[in-house]
């Protein structure tokens, strides 16, 4: 099972945080998403043998009808359905979660959003919608992008087959990316972008390159010239590859001609980065966002990542940056940016993994305005997109896509 991101600074949690990772990763069965329950039968938590818990429901859908055995979806462990048990004390906790009576009636990711607000600032935080995926369909997942106006969800993993694409109601629709070093294949990937025409751009660390397939997965071409440690990846308002090397501290820009499976030209067009990671372009005004992993001693060393976010124009001159250490001095909680993307408006949205939470910084040209906008049920958040009035984040700490939008 994946190793809950959270629990290295549980110690300075608030007691609404210490809540919120009880009721994320304590409460809900983490296959099907439903919270358990004592009242109904089939989502009653249950003990395997190997010692993680699933609803009744889900053991029962998982294991074999004469067998009577399963394989856990977290630890490959085989598992009698005849040797499970209740798990008293997560109904107990329940239940005593349940009885206790908050001094305020707020959702606690409303109570957290707003503790960081500058005053007289309100939430529009945003509301899960539904998820898909889980462990086995996707496996420590990495990147996401949209397929154009579709909705086609594009997600790149630790799979058999690297590249998983779904429908926007989370059915699969198929898989390409056989697993492997050759140049057509995926090695590492690391995150994943697609052109306004339909191929799919992988970063694979593996092998360090950039791979292009089509939407169907057939390879078009593998570029390696001049990368070091490729990474972060987005294409700009002529479908030309942009792509972050963590290592050489560059933004290359891919010129393409997909038709013919050539690069035309790759050219540095940032020099002065330090360890960038992840890349956005804005479909608003073109502009390019980068996250950069900044040296420990740059602020405070040995204590926390710090990170920097710079925005380029359409041409790639600085328009704008802050980092997490400024964006920390203006509000109440500790922002630990680690992934960026634009909304359809053109505001600079930021991904904070370790917190697992989501925030807007609006358009940063009169400094960043924080408004929280995803706060629950995430637990290790590293890639998001925005399409239409919906946020879609990459949850790696569960292994699947988490959809959001505004109530109505």
């Amino acid at each position: 099972m994946a190793r809950n991101p959270g629990s290295q600074s549980r110690g300075s949690l608030s007691p609404e945080g210490i809540l919120r990772e009880i009721q994320i990763n304590l409460l809900e069965c983490k296959v099907c998403f439903e919270k358990f329950s004592t009242q109904q039968r089939e989502h009653r938590p249950q003990n395997l043998s190997c010692g993680h818990v699933l609803c009744l429901e889900c053991i029962r859908a998982l294991s074999h009808p004469l067998l009577r055995k399963l394989e856990c979806p977290f630890c490959r462990q085989l598992c009698s359905v005849d040797s499970t048990s209740h798990c008293q004390a997560l109904s107990d906790l329940q239940e005593l979660l349940l009885s206790w009576s908050p001094t305020s009636s707020a959702p606690l990711h409303r109570q957290k959003a707003s503790l960081s607000l500058a005053p007289g600032r309100t939430s529009t935080a945003l509301h899960l919608c539904t998820a898909f995926g889980g462990w086995g369909t996707l496996i420590n997942p990495t990147g996401i992008a949209v397929l154009g106006s579709s909705g086609t969800i594009v997600v790149v993993h630790d799979g058999e087959k690297r590249v998983a694409v779904f429908n926007q109601q989370g059915r699969k629709l198929h898989s390409f990316g056989q697993r492997g070093q050759a140049s057509w294949e995926v090695c590492y990937p690391v995150d994943v972008a697609v052109t306004r025409c339909g191929h799919v751009v992988v970063t694979d660390a593996g092998d360090k390159a950039v791979k292009v397939f089509t939407s169907r997965g057939h390879h078009v071409l593998t570029v390696r010239d001049s990368l070091q440690m490729p990474w972060g990846v987005d294409t700009d308002s002529c479908g030309h590859i942009l792509v972050s090397d963590v290592q050489a501290g560059t933004l290359s820009q891919v010129k393409m001609d997909y038709a013919h499976g050539r690069a035309l030209e790759h050219q540095t067009a940032i020099s002065d980065l330090q360890h960038p990671k992840a890349v956005a372009c804005c479909r608003v005004t073109w502009n390019t966002a980068v996250m950069e992993h900044l040296p420990d001693d740059i602020h405070s060393p040995g204590r926390h990542q710090h990170t920097r976010l710079r925005v380029f124009t359409e041409d790639f001159h600085p328009l704008y940056q802050t980092d997490s250490f400024s964006l920390t001095l203006q509000s109440t909680v500790r922002l630990n940016m680690s992934g960026v993307a634009f909304d359809r408006d053109g505001d600079v949205i930021v991904i904070d993994s370790n917190q697992g939470t989501v925030w807007s910084l609006g358009k940063l040209q009169n400094g960043p305005a924080l408004t929280p906008l995803v706060g629950d049920h995430l637990i290790r958040p590293v890639g998001l997109v925005s399409l239409n009035n919906t946020l879609i984040i990459l949850d790696s700490g569960d292994h699947t896509v988490k959809m959001y939008s505004a109530k109505h």
